[in-house]
């Protein structure tokens, strides 16, 4: 799912993981940069240790160019920017009229889905904590790192090696030429539908490249002193909760749901995972380059790498002709892929950490498609998820995960709805669930190793849908694109990549 802020490499980024994973790599400090964040605040490096900082820059840029074999191209530019001016840029991402109304589209379809709570407030639960994460970003638009007048050198050079590694990217590979390129208005027709589900969900993977491959820089520069390196320190990749604790230096963070954190969390973590993989198996020169030539287009190859390396590819599924059917009642609202990384999301939040280990590695492919209500006019009733009408087709490996999954997903719509009941006796047979519940009927479908679910539409329309979603999958066309075209962009793509496309965050720095 697309959420605003699609065109920036620049800015915000990985807090969690490097809490995580820095514990690993430093001691316990006790240098200016490890001040309470008040005393940050009201510090402010000075002239002598600004020009410590910048005469390190080529040092680390060379580190980080031997370390992933990325040739030097050209100067990187460099600038050091105050809290102020951070905290002003943070609040234009958010002023673009467009990304707004996207932004408030998207959120209700999370909601709806039950990943985010009705009552949450996204936009200013972002702008919160960008202000309280951001350590700096490389802006691949001015070719700058941009480093932090208030943080110290020294907390800062990891920062650079990460920054600096972008940097590399970008005279490899041109990040301008990655940016996606995002519809500006709704698919309106079914082969917009599908090519809207064929084009966009490279940028999640993306994402996980470019952060995975500078997060490896980033250990290797911290574990360096050491003598040790990611390959050689493969407990680096362990996060044991005790260590992840981040609510006394991040309590933004520490109060945000769980689809913000796994979404902040993926392309650093699995990224990093990703580019591990490659490293052992295929050298630096493979997980380096070789991937910025032939970049993956899944999150089901991020968090399968060795899939990755053997070409294999994700079944796409296929957009029915629907808008006929639904046109006098409802207009196209959103449409996306419900990915392996969204399934880990949603199976975790519903079921709990041991649900989602055992359906994740199930999953084969699946999308989601929202309509909203005609009746809908005022901004208030747009605002809310009962204006919104949703289909989700999910795709199995065996029809007993797809049997386990929509019992899940029927067991939990309790927590997405009030006065939620099971009507049997409006049941075809057992491979149907059919319950009402405040915002309308929901009809949850097995037909072999596929899941419909319908919210919020009757249920003859509801059965009609089915019919039409089941048949689109299988015809040999679809078959073919299946193995032709490449997946598409997920639920939650746009929030991760709004998370991955920034730079460090001051969790991050947490040793």
């Amino acid at each position: 799912m697309k959420l605003i802020c699609k065109k920036s490499y620049d800015f915000l980024a990985a807090a969690l993981v490097l809490a995580c994973l820095t514990v690993y790599a430093f001691s316990q400090d006790t240098s200016p940069g490890s001040q309470t964040p008040q005393a940050q605040k009201e510090s402010r490096i000075t002239p002598e240790q600004t020009k410590e900082l910048f005469r390190s820059l080529n040092q680390i840029l060379t580190f980080a160019s031997d370390d992933t074999q990325l040739q030097i191209r050209h100067e990187v530019k460099k600038r050091l920017i105050t809290r102020e001016q951070v905290e002003k840029y943070i609040l234009e991402k958010f002023k673009d009229d467009k990304d707004a109304k996207r932004m408030q589209r998207e959120e209700i379809v999370l909601k709806k889905f039950g990943l985010l709570d009705r009552d949450f407030q996204l936009q200013p639960f972002l702008v919160s904590l960008l202000k309280e994460q951001i350590a700096g970003y490389y802006d691949n638009k001015t070719k700058t790192v941009n480093l932090l007048d208030w943080v110290s050198p020294e907390e800062q050079k990891p920062v650079m090696a990460h920054e600096l590694t972008h940097a590399l990217q970008d005279q490899h590979t041109d990040l301008d030429k990655w940016e996606p390129e995002d519809p500006d208005t709704i698919s309106k027709n079914v082969t917009e539908d599908n090519q809207r589900l064929e084009t966009d969900e490279r940028d999640t993977a993306r994402d996980a490249v470019l952060e995975g491959q500078a997060m490896a820089v980033y250990l290797d520069y911290t574990l360096k002193p050491a003598g040790k390196s990611l390959l050689t320190s493969p407990d680096v990749m362990r996060t044991p909760k005790d260590e992840t604790d981040t609510s006394d230096s991040s309590p933004v963070m520490a109060r945000a749901p769980l689809l913000l954190q796994q979404s902040l969390l993926f392309p650093y973590r699995d990224g990093l995972g990703f580019e591990q993989r490659l490293l052992k198996d295929k050298g630096a020169q493979y997980a380096f380059a070789g991937v910025l030539d032939r970049p993956p287009s899944t999150s089901y190859e991020i968090m399968n790498p060795r899939a990755y390396e053997r070409g294999a590819t994700v079944p796409l599924l296929h957009m029915p002709e629907v808008h006929g059917l639904l046109e006098a009642d409802y207009q196209p609202y959103d449409i996306g892929v419900m990915g392996e990384l969204d399934v880990r999301i949603l199976t975790e939040l519903f079921g709990g950490p041991e649900e989602a280990a055992m359906l994740t590695p199930q999953w084969k492919g699946g999308l989601y498609y929202a309509v909203q209500s005609r009746n809908a006019r005022t901004a208030e009733e747009q605002a809310s998820t009962s204006s919104v009408a949703l289909l989700y087709l999910s795709a199995w490996r065996s029809e007993a995960a797809a049997t386990e999954f929509a019992k899940l997903y029927g067991r939990e719509l309790n927590k997405k709805y009030s006065a939620v009941v099971r009507d049997p006796a409006a049941e075809s047979d057992t491979t149907e669930q059919v319950y009402n519940g405040s915002e309308g009927p929901v009809l949850i479908v097995r037909q072999g190793r596929q899941v419909f679910v319908s919210e919020s539409f009757d249920l003859t329309m509801a059965r009609k849908l089915q019919f039409l979603f089941f048949g689109a999958q299988q015809s040999p066309e679809t078959q073919q694109a299946a193995h032709a075209l490449p997946p598409v962009d997920e639920l939650t793509t746009q929030l991760a990549r709004m998370m991955a496309g920034c730079g460090l965050m001051k969790a991050s720095l947490r040793h």
